[in-house]
């Protein structure tokens, strides 16, 4: 079993190796101390198992699992047991919390050997992630080997492309991996409004809503942008531009 272990503590990696070296089926392939190092280590190792500290600097370890995907599992270690029932409503493969024996390990390894995490698992955790702190505050896009950090409040608006959200803040467009209707759950409604079937639209980007014709409308931003708007899109914009 290959293991990759993600912990900003230098002590806490150490103990989990020690632990860990009692198991000679398992092989550390790599340790990190962020969330940044986590995500390329599981990108380029693809390991069995990941033992993920949850609160680190950069990326937590909801964050991490969103950018790095299915193809491994995880066994979520952290000192604060309020992540421990969410952790377990997204199916993690265990959680450990801090301090934890030799015997609890070998049980997370256990578990490990036994149980396989399928997709919706994954998207699961990338809505918590998304939830537990209230609405998005920034979003992660990761492109080849970089991941770009897009504060919320940057974001002038989001396309629908295929499979794809398009998010376009700063002047620069990030093609994400997603649905428009995850990403809408994320958002503060205050801020943000699904305008249409493919647009989420920021309101404090919008100049002005103009007649496309009769019965439809679209909404011009700030940078010249015009986004279509639907019949119940443009009566909730109205609302909220009073």
């Amino acid at each position: 079993m290959r293991v990759i272990i993600v912990d900003d503590e230098h002590l806490a990696r150490a103990l989990l190796r020690e632990y860990l070296a009692g198991h000679p089926e398992v092989e550390i392939v790599a340790e990190c101390a962020n969330g940044f190092e986590a995500v390329k280590a599981i990108g380029e190792l693809q390991p069995d198992l990941v033992f993920l500290d949850i609160q680190m600097p950069k990326l937590d370890g909801f964050e991490v699992v969103e950018l790095a995907g299915a193809r491994t599992r995880y066994v979520f270690v952290t000192a604060y047991d309020q992540f421990a029932l969410k952790a377990f409503e997204v199916r993690a493969i265990d959680y450990l919390l801090k301090p934890f024996s030799r015997e609890r390990l070998a049980q997370a390894l256990e578990s490990a050997r036994g149980r396989a995490v399928p997709q919706e698992a994954v998207d699961a955790v990338a809505l918590e992630a998304a939830r537990r702190d209230g609405f998005l505050t920034r979003i992660l896009v990761r492109e080849g080997a970089r991941v770009h950090v897009v504060p919320a409040e940057s974001i002038a608006w989001i396309e629908a492309q295929d499979d794809y959200v398009e998010i376009h803040a700063g002047g620069r467009a990030h093609l994400k991996n997603g649905r428009m209707a995850e990403l809408e759950q994320g958002l503060d409604p205050a801020m943000f409004l699904r305008a249409h079937r493919s647009y989420i639209v920021n309101v404090g980007a919008i100049e002005r809503i103009e007649a496309a014709s009769k019965d439809s409308w679209c909404a011009v931003l700030k940078d010249g942008k015009r986004i279509p708007v639907s019949r119940s899109g443009y009566q909730k914009l109205r609302e909220m531009m009073r």
